[in-house]
């Protein structure tokens, strides 16, 4: 299994309305390991480690975002290994 890590920053109407608790959520359905934190220009960042199928899974779940939230955008860069895991909210 080829593991991949991703950096994702979320905006739109995502911060104060439970995104972090969602994003972890969704991440251990998946068995998708990181974490998830607030920014102080209103986005969330979510770092994932996992294999391809599984971030790609987790990407979507992402994007459709809980139905309180509106994702406007969602961004991708590459992120070096974390090596650790679980899923955890900053």
């Amino acid at each position: 299994m080829v593991v991949a890590s991703y950096r994702y920053l979320v905006s739109g109407r995502v911060q104060g309305v439970g995104y972090r608790y969602y994003a972890l959520r969704e991440a251990e359905a998946l068995g998708v390991s990181g974490y998830a934190r607030n920014l102080p220009d209103g986005s969330v960042e979510v770092v994932a480690e996992a294999s391809e199928e599984s971030l790609a899974q987790f990407e979507e779940r992402l994007r459709r975002g809980p139905s309180f939230a509106r994702v406007q955008s969602l961004d991708r860069s590459e992120f070096g290994s974390r090596s650790s895991t679980g899923f955890s909210i900053r």
